[in-house]
């Protein structure tokens, strides 16, 4: 016979179990809909590409000029792969390779000015798409997913 203490908390770990489900499918969808949104994005910075040169774009937007290895580890990205994407970067003038200053037998990727002026364009677009799902969010929505997210992420208490 169970005692009157233990189906309550047979049922509050069910009910906990559930919220974790809940909160496992609102991620996936959150996952799902960034990558469509990243694929949408690296269109609009060149529709020839596939979505990890726009990755590596960004990447070298973000850090500025890198050796491909440096690249291909930054971005998880076999660098026979990184190689590949990074000279049709080059091909279609979004990209350039300089050699490296410190090792003259290297070479150092960089955006080209048509590139950073792509990927810039490319992120307004991106932003322009996250704007509009928060648009007719209050200041203490913002706040409190932002502070839950934090908080998540390990960056707060």
């Amino acid at each position: 016979m169970e005692t009157p203490e233990k189906k309550p908390l047979t049922q509050t770990a069910h009910n906990r179990e559930l919220l974790v489900l809940a909160l496992g499918e609102q991620f996936s969808a959150l996952l799902s809909a960034s990558r469509a949104l990243t694929v949408a994005t690296s269109t609009e910075f060149h529709p020839e590409l596939p979505p990890a040169a726009f990755h590596i774009a960004q990447w070298l937007n973000a850090f500025g000029p890198a050796k491909v290895s440096c690249v291909a580890e930054a971005v998880a990205m076999d660098r026979s792969a990184t190689s590949r994407l990074t000279a049709r970067l080059i091909h279609l003038g979004l990209v350039e390779a300089q050699p490296d200053p410190s090792d003259g037998r290297g070479t150092l990727l960089n955006l080209s000015h048509k590139g950073r002026t792509r990927i810039r364009q490319a992120i307004v677009h991106k932003g322009d798409v996250f704007r509009q799902r928060i648009d007719d969010w209050n200041d203490e929505d913002l706040e409190q997913l932002t502070h839950l997210l934090r908080r998540f992420n390990g960056l707060s208490a």
